[in-house]
């Protein structure tokens, strides 16, 4: 089983547009996946799942343990203000310490609606995950100008952002 993060609690995000093309490409594949989609975090996590409270909270739980019934993880991140969204980290911080994420193989879709393609989040996020011990697949997928690359099908328009993508989920599962 391979989670497929949608790394934004925005309602309705580019980030799970693409987690769902995602997950296509993986069914297509012959692999097994599903959707953590940080929109159904509850709106108090913050302060009711995270610390003290590690543990506690059962909607919380029900998606950090979605997490945890896979050993591979593909976050689709978005660029928020040149780094990662913040409720991405908050999630990781409220996962619990060690592991969590320990352990895991991830593979990163950085997206943004300029040119850079979410380079700068992904770099944030691969330092994060790093240090808590989640192995990075070193083909990270980049889809800049995402507005234009996505289409009212959930799909893509671009013959390179279909490739790229492929290309990752391919040796994903090898990893």
């Amino acid at each position: 089983m391979i989670t497929i993060l949608a790394g934004t609690n925005r309602p309705h995000s580019r980030a799970r547009r693409i987690a769902d093309y995602y997950r296509s490409l993986l069914a297509e594949l012959g692999a097994e996946s599903h959707i953590l989609d940080l929109a159904e975090l509850p709106v108090d996590f913050i302060t009711t799942a995270l610390y003290a409270n590690v543990g506690t909270h059962p909607e919380f739980n029900r998606l950090a343990t979605m997490l945890d019934a896979s050993d591979k993880v593909v976050i689709v991140v978005p660029e928020y203000n040149a780094s990662f969204p913040g409720v991405l980290k908050a999630f990781i911080d409220g996962l619990s310490y060690p592991g969590g994420i320990q352990g895991k193989k991830a593979a990163l879709v950085g997206l943004s609606s300029g040119g850079q393609g979410g380079l700068l989040a992904m770099a944030h996020l691969t330092d994060v995950l790093m240090y808590l011990g989640t192995t990075v697949l070193p083909q990270r997928v980049r889809l800049p100008f995402i507005n234009q690359d996505l289409n009212a099908e959930h799909g893509l328009n671009h013959d390179l952002s279909r490739q790229l993508l492929r290309e990752q989920a391919t040796a994903l599962l090898a990893f």
